[in-house]
């Protein structure tokens, strides 16, 4: 079967094979006198170039499944394995430099750096997308076991229908307890058969042969889960447990040591200070460069908006921020006047949306206004989404661990917005988007920050907004 870092390998290997030869033309170019290689010596330089670096990625674990990190965070992985590994040429240049580098080494090693880097890059963005695309198609799949409950199996499915891209090929189900059967679960609108009980679990595992299995189950006990885990331990599979929302609350938990023995800090810190301080500057400059540069834009969003509905153009809505403060948050006006008095979400084709309304909430222009909220420091331009005031306390209730969300500022863009790419229109979407905003809380970073960002801006681009 076909894997991800088989393909990883080949891209890398056709990355540097033609990041040598560009660069020898390159250096043609640039040093008309410089030194030429024959043939054999070509070849050499070519196996002795893939030979290092594909350890040079392997080291820095590019070889592992392409969704195990997302293409931000491998192009960082890409740019640190390609400067270390330039780093170490130019240290064997310096040592013994051979006649043909004496000109300008700090040239030749940054050119190589560049065209190397360059091509790594695409190579592995072309290998994500075939092999993203090979699993959209069913051409390559996982065959997998489902273990769990019932309810978490469905749900399960169902995001295994939506998530084609994932590649998952279902054998069947095990559900773990006795009481339970598989019967009525559905998969891309066929029956999902039942393999067995959680007390063959192993001989079913054996007989299936799945690639990979994922356990879903709901609020299980350590003797339960330790059952399942020890069954799948002696199979030839990767074992997956899928977390419950309240696994994933953003890392309310978080191990340290004093003297050697291990503690649990709860509720720790959510990101170095440092991080708070360049992601607070970023706020600072990014959202002064859009309401600046972007003004004429903003003029002509705001006169459309008047000019085509009765009513202001900004929308004032209150909002619950950082530490569970209200604030005003600022939209251009969307929809019809006298429609945000009432929670409410907004739906689908809602009739309420105006013409324009309906464009500015397509590309995301109606949130420009909240870039005054990210300056007065009550949101940032990265975070979980600020709620109404009714649905905090409403949510808060029913979740123990939704307020999590409050100690971090609300952004104008998030994890959810990046993902989903629409509005919770459900209690079930609700729960989902809390699942997306607590990985963001647990993850937080400054670097995933600018991935969100990156991200965002090619949502806008291909217009996947609310309409």
């Amino acid at each position: 079967m076909l894997r991800p870092r088989s393909l990883q390998l080949a891209f890398d290997v056709l990355a540097v094979i033609f990041s040598l030869f560009a660069f020898l033309l390159l250096r043609e170019v640039f040093e008309p006198g410089f030194r030429r290689y024959d043939l054999e010596m070509k070849m050499l330089a070519m196996l002795l170039s893939i030979a290092y670096w594909v350890v040079m990625f392997w080291s820095g674990g590019l070889y592992k499944d392409y969704y195990i990190r997302s293409p931000f965070e491998e192009f960082f992985v890409v740019l640190k394995q390609t400067l270390a590994g330039v780093a170490v040429l130019f240290f064997l240049i310096f040592i013994d430099s051979g006649e043909q580098f004496k000109s300008n080494p700090r040239f030749t090693i940054l050119l190589y750096w560049i065209v190397l880097f360059l091509s790594a890059c695409i190579g592995r963005l072309s290998a994500r997308q075939l092999q993203r695309y090979l699993r959209e198609h069913g051409i390559v799949r996982v065959p997998t076991v489902l273990v769990g409950t019932i309810p978490r199996l469905r749900s399960l499915l169902e995001d295994l229908h939506k998530e084609k891209a994932w590649g998952y090929d279902v054998l069947g189900v095990v559900p773990v307890r006795d009481e339970q059967h598989g019967d009525g679960l559905v998969h891309q609108g066929q029956p999902v058969r039942t393999l067995g009980s959680m007390t063959d679990l192993s001989v079913v595992l054996r007989q299936a042969r799945p690639r990979e299995v994922l356990i879903s189950m709901e609020q299980p006990d350590h003797n339960e889960l330790l059952e399942v885990t020890a069954q799948c331990a002696d199979e030839d599979c990767t074992v997956k447990i899928v977390p419950d929302l309240y696994e994933i609350f953003s890392g309310q938990a978080r191990t340290q040591q004093i003297y050697g023995a291990p503690l649990i800090e709860v509720s720790p810190d959510l990101m170095q200070p440092w991080e708070e301080f360049a992601k607070r500057t970023l706020d600072i400059v990014l959202s002064l460069l859009v309401l600046v540069a972007g003004m004429p834009v903003w003029l002509l969003v705001a006169l459309l908006v008047k000019l085509t509905s009765h009513g202001p153009v900004f929308f004032l809505q209150d909002r619950v921020g950082r530490h569970g403060h209200h604030f005003k948050m600022f939209k251009f006006r969307s929809m019809v006047t006298d429609t945000g008095r009432q929670p409410s979400w907004t739906a689908k084709n809602d009739p309420r949306v105006t013409p324009v309304g309906r464009f500015i909430r397509k590309t995301h222009l109606d949130e420009i206004p909240q870039m005054w909220n990210v300056l007065k420091g009550e949101m940032s331009l990265v975070g979980p989404r600020p709620e109404q005031p009714f649905y905090v306390e409403k949510w808060s209730t029913i979740l123990p661990y939704y307020r999590r969300r409050l100690k971090v500022r609300p952004g104008i863009t998030g994890w959810w917005q990046v993902k989903a790419k629409s509005n919770p229109e459900s209690v079930e979407e609700i729960q989902q988007r809390l699942r997306y905003d607590f990985f963001y809380i647990e993850n937080m970073s400054f670097k995933l920050d600018l991935e969100i960002l990156v991200r965002t801006v090619f949502v806008m681009i291909k217009g996947h907004g609310r309409a």
